[in-house]
């Protein structure tokens, strides 16, 4: 098994790697940025996969997880010449493993929107990530600081019908069982 993961881990850094290379070579700003949130999608994965490698179970400590995404997610606007203060409430506790993929796509998509879209043209910011359960129930909120949505943009989200490749793969993550 550990020989499994291995190679998946590779695989993974590798494809990583392509994507980076390719972002460094390519002129234009469009395609770089969307290179290189490709990439970011990817080191998650990889992250939370050698997380899940290194646990025998098949449930997770999502606290455990989230330290290393919240990390991820700092260095991402030091890169956007950024200042982001992240504070985390509450407890994800333990969840299968098969959730603790898909939960760390869905946070990380949602703090990059906050670091993107929320700040821009600010230097700073505030991103505050509450969690907690209710029963069976893991209830996950992020909120910013930021200048918020226009009113035909928060209208949109609330349909599903964002326009963004991260707007879908959280619709996609959310709404799946």
């Amino acid at each position: 098994m550990s020989e499994i993961h291995h190679r998946v881990e590779n695989n993974l850094q590798a494809v990583s790697a392509l994507l980076r290379l390719q972002a460094r070579k390519t002129k234009s700003s469009e395609v770089k940025k969307e290179l290189e949130e490709a990439q970011r999608r990817v080191q998650t994965i990889a992250m939370v996969h050698e997380g899940l490698s290194q646990t025998a179970d098949e449930i997770v400590d999502f606290d455990k997880v989230i330290s290393n995404l919240l990390k991820m997610s700092v260095d991402l606007a030091t890169m956007c010449d950024q200042h982001i203060h992240i504070d985390y409430v509450g407890k994800f506790g333990m969840m299968p493993a098969q959730d603790a993929t898909p939960l760390s796509l869905v946070l990380t998509e949602l703090i990059t929107n906050c670091v993107e879209h929320g700040f821009e043209g600010r230097k700073e910011g505030h991103i505050t990530i509450s969690a907690g359960r209710s029963g069976n129930s893991l209830n996950v909120v992020v909120e910013d600081d930021g200048s918020g949505l226009a009113n035909e943009e928060h209208d949109g989200l609330a349909r599903s019908s964002g326009s963004g490749l991260g707007t879908q793969i959280i619709n996609t993550f959310v709404t799946n069982d």
